[in-house]
């Protein structure tokens, strides 16, 4: 929980990570490029004081998370959203069973979502049934720019795509969070387009579809999708650290999720370890939008809190003291389309 002015905060950081980008786990040359390209966004969008040694950035480990999340970084509760990245290596990117145990050791702070690649067809099938039920899966995590032998990247309306969608309802894995961000190296920049989110959501109403990063650079063509479609939602990871790099360029990111999608449905991440939660909440319960930019709606206190936590917390059915509620708490998803005025 945060405080600040009398006021407090729950906080859910709903896209955190636990990796192991170290050279003996790094398959090829790629490996290096892309935790390397991580490391450019950390020591760039971050405040110099929040910058960690390279070497660190490798791998953290469990205890460190748990000290830079929830000892230092005022999280009452975070999720694990993995990417495996095996053509990249050798064990995997994000650490699924380090991952996953810390999970069962902390359920009360750490939720564990799981990955798919429907490139894997009729085994993945099989192995996504095995893992819903082993993790107890009310999430996952999709990463459609991802290297399979030749294929360097899937669409989430390619037919296997649609097979492990309809199984995941089948499941109750209702969560579907999707990078739809910037490109990473190597990783092509078109892999992460967003416009095959627009059919998945009119397909699957039932399903959240929780578009991680926005979809920056798009997040105009994002934003046109997503306020006709009332089941997609926007995750924070990536835009949060802008809060203090280019704090106007934040502003018209928050302002147009608010303009188009609402306060309800937008989600705050830190992207742990690329960012650390504690400067990211600090800096968001003080910001505002600036008075000049007239055309978005207001950056109240009960809106931040939204957006902080209220809102994942709804939608991961986890548990919020009376006191950290609003007046007017997040609502369920409509299925009505929204028309722009």
């Amino acid at each position: 929980m945060y405080t600040k002015d009398g006021e407090n905060y729950y906080i859910l950081d709903a896209h955190i990570a636990l990796w192991d980008a170290r050279p003996e786990n790094q398959r090829n040359i790629h490996g290096k490029q892309f935790i390397d390209c991580f490391y450019d966004y950390h020591r760039n969008l971050s405040p110099e004081s929040e910058v960690w040694p390279y070497e660190e950035y490798l791998y953290q480990g469990g205890e460190r998370l748990m000290k830079d999340i929830f000892t230092d970084g005022y999280v009452d509760h975070a999720i694990f959203q993995p990417a495996a990245l095996p053509a990249f290596y050798r064990n995997n990117f994000g650490q699924t069973e380090e991952a996953f145990a810390l999970a069962q050791k902390h359920p009360d702070k750490l939720t564990y979502n799981h990955c798919w690649d429907p490139r894997f067809g009729e085994d993945g099938l099989k192995q996504l049934r095995e893992d819903a039920k082993r993790f107890n899966l009310k999430g996952a995590k999709l990463y459609t720019a991802e290297w399979f032998g030749d294929s360097r990247g899937w669409k989430l309306d390619d037919k296997w795509s649609y097979r492990y969608l309809e199984a995941a309802q089948e499941l109750g894995i209702k969560n579907i969070h999707i990078h739809k961000g910037p490109t990473i190296r190597p990783l092509d920049r078109d892999a992460f387009d967003v416009a095959d989110v627009d059919k998945v959501a009119t397909d699957f109403t039932d399903l959240n579809f929780v578009i991680e990063h926005c979809g920056l650079p798009r997040l105009e063509d994002f934003c046109w999708i997503a306020t006709q479609e009332p089941n997609v939602h926007a995750g924070l990871a990536v835009a949060m650290p802008f809060i203090h790099s280019r704090p106007r360029y934040f502003a018209q990111i928050i302002g147009e999720l608010l303009y188009w999608l609402d306060e309800n449905r937008i989600q705050f991440s830190s992207d742990y370890a690329i960012w650390t939660p504690k400067w990211l909440v600090e800096k968001f319960v003080d910001f505002q939008i600036p008075e000049d930019m007239t055309e978005y709606p207001a950056l109240t206190t009960e809106v931040k809190k939204k957006i902080l936590g209220l809102n994942a917390a709804a939608m991961y059915d986890i548990e919020v003291p009376a006191e950290l509620q609003v007046a007017n708490p997040p609502a369920e998803a409509s299925t009505e389309a929204v028309a722009v005025a």
